[in-house]
């Protein structure tokens, strides 16, 4: 098990670099089976979700396409209840079948609004897949499709998670000692 110590904060490992993995490759497996025959749209919210989606785009063996988006609504380890669209949608979701991959839900408050901006869209379908999801912790109506693992109210560090923009290089997922 590995530790990290972040701004006098200790994170000790959570989700080990082959528990990632193997999570990964469940979820693409479930993608690949619901999605045969189509081609769906994925879309990468940034800038928390790029080494997973990265990770699980290369085990979708559908003919799909990637592009990205840029929310924000944390500073630090809080949530602020507003979001910004900080890089908005550059490619039509008009009747395509839609996948945001999502790092992790929380309160769910971001995926609310951008699922809500999909729609106003005409998209064919729009689901949700997260890496990790937190329920405890949700405030919006908003459920993910496809969820890698399931935490508790822990706050979260590495792969592709932050700690005010840093250390979202970590191979691994850890989480702040209580």
């Amino acid at each position: 098990m590995q530790s990290v110590s972040i701004n006098n904060l200790t994170f000790d490992e959570y989700l080990s670099q082959q528990e990632i993995a193997t999570i990964v490759a469940q979820v693409a497996e479930r993608i690949n089976a619901d999605y045969a025959g189509r081609e769906p749209l994925f879309i990468c919210v940034l800038n928390g979700a790029f080494m997973y989606a990265s990770d699980l785009f290369k085990l979708i063996t559908l003919p799909a396409e990637i592009t990205f988006v840029r929310l924000k609504s944390y500073e630090g380890t809080a949530t602020t209840g507003k979001v910004n669209m900080l890089i908005p949608l550059q490619t039509s979701v008009k009747d395509r079948d839609v996948i945001i991959i999502e790092d992790i839900v929380d309160t769910g408050t971001t995926l609310k609004h951008l699922k809500a901006y999909l729609m106003d869209r005409n998209p064919k379908c729009v689901k949700i897949c997260t890496l990790l999801d937190k329920p405890s912790r949700r405030v919006a109506d908003i459920k993910a499709d496809y969820i890698g693992f399931e935490i508790d109210n822990l706050f979260v560090v590495g792969y592709g998670l932050d700690y005010d923009q840093k250390y979202r290089n970590l191979p691994y997922v850890s989480y702040l000692e209580g």
